[in-house]
């Protein structure tokens, strides 16, 4: 009878966070280390389609960079990279592509599906949602960096995004844009992310992580920070408290609450339910960025 009433009481807190959030559009970006492993991505897609069960709008955004570079590797392509950023010519754009919007994405619809929900590709091949235009990066000298197919997400269609949730399906939006010339060009999964929540006008962005959060001290694990504002997340940029890989998401995070996101989150993929978690209850199990 304990565990009957404690599963009443979790209920019972949820129940105020689903009324706020009903018909709201929560962006989620998978990647990294969490897309990599399979119980932790089915968990995740098990609390996506409960999101949308009980009236919100969830939209799956995702990369898959370290699937790209195994792809390369037996192709027999070295993969470099220019600041961070995987040069793409064709035979590269022919396997992000592929690798995104095939693979991955083909397996998270299956996934919902053996789960009971109904899921969509709303970008790579095929139908695209994103526009993009070419990303250009200076060098050390000021001299313009060549980067291939490479580009940064302008326009959403948020129609097709609409017509996807008001039909109760689950958009599933690989990191492959359209470019204006109508090829495709590969984009930075953590800001095509931002760019989506930001033209939804969306209540969250949830970027799944292979950390818990962001640490005042990385080599603290007690120092887990549950709240942040952007000043905050400046100081520690700042001190290099914040660094490598972590910087672009919070350098997204910014982009987005400036135009309107009302909350990011950062949490840990790899642990079961951890967006119910970080959502649904009064404590949360990652960090929340606001402005």
């Amino acid at each position: 009878m304990d565990a009957a009433i404690h599963k009443a009481n979790v209920l019972i807190e949820a129940l105020g966070w689903i009324r706020q959030f009903r018909d709201r559009y929560i962006v989620i970006k998978l990647g990294g280390s969490a897309l990599e492993a399979s119980e932790s991505v089915n968990s995740m897609l098990t609390d996506v389609i409960f999101m949308e069960a009980v009236g919100m709008k969830p939209v799956l955004v995702h990369g898959g960079g370290k699937s790209i570079s195994r792809a390369m590797s037996e192709a027999g392509i070295e993969p470099r990279f220019v600041q961070g950023r995987r040069y793409t010519d064709g035979p590269t754009l022919e396997i992000v592509s592929r690798v995104l919007g095939e693979e991955i994405a083909g397996r998270l619809i299956d996934e919902i599906t053996r789960q009971g929900g109904h899921g969509v590709k709303l970008s790579g091949p095929g139908p695209n949602c994103l526009l993009a235009e070419p990303l250009m990066l200076a060098g050390e000298g000021g001299e313009e960096l060549e980067l291939g197919r490479v580009g940064h997400v302008v326009e959403v269609d948020v129609e097709m995004i609409s017509a996807a949730c008001a039909e109760r399906k689950i958009p599933v939006l690989p990191s492959v844009a359209k470019g204006r010339d109508g090829g495709l060009l590969n984009v930075n999964a953590d800001t095509a992310a931002a760019a989506v929540a930001r033209m939804l006008g969306a209540e969250k962005l949830v970027f799944l992580s292979d950390v818990p959060g962001i640490y005042s001290d990385r080599d603290d694990p007690d120092s887990l920070l549950g709240h942040l504002d952007l000043e905050s997340c400046r100081e520690l940029v700042a001190r290099g408290a914040i660094d490598s890989g972590m910087v672009p998401k919070v350098e997204a995070a910014v982009e987005a609450l400036e135009a309107g996101v009302q909350k990011v989150h950062i949490v840990d993929g790899r642990m079961a339910h951890s967006v119910l978690l970080e959502i649904y209850s009064d404590t949360g199990v990652g960090t929340e960025i606001v402005l």
